[in-house]
């Protein structure tokens, strides 16, 4: 039974105003604070805010382009190329997006660190007296995020070219286009919604990641690890302002890279019959791409198995050993027999089971109020306000609901 219109209406004015509480309460709150007090002018001034938050800006701007020169190619490859091994190849291509962000930094730090597996069995084959690098610095958060993000780029472009119609390629074929054309003329223009909508998403992840440039960074600060550094340091003002110079480089690239978007072609025009893939004929080169496959899917797999094989060493049995010694399941059995190392678990299983579902909720009444017949009313706010969270680093949103929600 469909609710009278003037009840609809109120349920949505009431939407809106419990989202504008959440949401947009918490934002204006600190903007606020951070406009009244002396520490504006102290950011300002000071060159070294500036550069911290330049870092940010070119760090997630690297981090774009890298995950796109990973995961646009491994798109097309595993799409339109057929090869022995090519689907269960393409389903490890995508385990990193089930790797929780710090998990993953800690595996990287396991395998690639200067005290890790890759380093050590470096240091020792050479017989070098200290470690081969130090994973430490911009490069070392750029290795970090291109790992982790180009998996965005390598969906969103495999789901576009799933979506390509083969007649639209195939008439531009007729009309004398060549492969490179092709390309660039058609496929790529076509590919733009999901292009944008990788790099968006990508661009958002990297200007708030906090956990690998808290673990790699050294002495190279980017604004969220700078805001938490203020905050500890006791300049709660400082840190509001920056917080506010995060969300506005983080808005602006939101509002940038949608507008480069542009509509879903591919969807406008209607699907057709997606292209089909292409066998390897020469023997050579189809066995090279499944070696070079397989290689690389052992590679993105390394930090998973780093985490299994250092969860199985116990405590103070591995020093300076390329491998351990020694590996058991004492750590596991000390996890779920101990209360003071079962309790971390199960704070963070329960509190990601709430969180999911306040977020399934709110998203299910506002799809339900935003898509009746008449959504023109409060549909533009909702939207917004749905979007607003997502569009800025986890860390701004953070220290603007502790700031609002404790003290007032």
């Amino acid at each position: 039974m469909t609710p009278p219109p003037r009840l609809g209406l109120a349920a949505r004015a009431a939407f809106t105003l419990l989202l504008a509480w959440l949401v947009l309460y918490p934002i204006v709150i600190v903007v606020h604070d951070a406009a009244e007090s002396d520490a504006l002018a102290a950011f300002v001034s000071r060159p070294g805010e500036w550069r911290v938050l330049w870092a940010s800006v070119w760090i997630a701007v690297a981090s774009v382009a890298l995950a796109a020169a990973i995961g646009v190619p491994l798109a097309f490859l595993f799409e339109w190329l057929e090869f022995p091994g090519r689907k269960t190849l393409g389903s490890l291509i995508a385990l990193p997006a089930v790797l929780p962000p710090f998990v993953g930094v800690i595996a990287f730090l396991f395998l690639y660190g200067e005290s890790g597996f890759v380093a050590r069995a470096i240091q020792r084959l050479l017989g070098l007296a200290q470690p081969p690098w130090r994973l430490q610095g911009a490069g070392a958060i750029l290795l970090v995020h291109a790992y982790s993000m180009y998996v965005y780029f390598y969906l969103f472009t495999r789901a576009g070219l799933a979506k390509l119609d083969a007649s639209m390629l195939e008439a531009a074929q007729a009309l004398g286009a060549g492969r490179w054309a092709l390309l660039r003329r058609v496929t790529l223009p076509l590919l733009r919604p999901s292009l944008a909508g990788a790099a968006l998403l990508v661009f958002m992840t990297a200007v708030g990641s906090f956990s690998a440039p808290y673990v790699f960074g050294g002495g190279f600060r980017v604004m969220t690890t700078q805001i938490v550094a203020t905050k500890l340091n006791g300049e709660l003002p400082l840190a509001m302002v920056e917080t506010v110079a995060l969300a506005l480089v983080a808005i602006l690239g939101f509002a940038l890279l949608r507008r480069t978007e542009g509509d879903d072609i591919l969807t406008a025009l209607g699907k057709g019959t997606a292209p089909r893939r292409r066998p390897i004929r020469r023997a050579g080169v189809r066995t090279f791409a499944t070696t070079a496959g397989w290689v690389f899917a052992v590679v993105l797999l390394l930090p998973h198995l780093t985490l299994v094989l250092v969860s199985l060493v116990p405590y103070g049995s591995w020093t300076t050993e390329t491998l351990p010694p020694v590996l058991s399941l004492v750590n596991y059995r000390r996890l779920f027999s101990e209360a003071e190392r079962l309790r971390p678990l199960a704070n963070s299983v329960w509190m990601a089971t709430a969180s999911t579902f306040a977020a399934v909720v709110l998203a299910l009444v506002a799809g339900v109020l935003v898509g009746r017949r008449r959504p023109w009313q409060f549909r533009g706010p909702i939207e917004a306000l749905l979007a607003l969270p997502w569009a800025l680093p986890g860390t701004v949103f953070a220290l603007a609901l502790v700031t609002t929600f404790s003290k007032h």
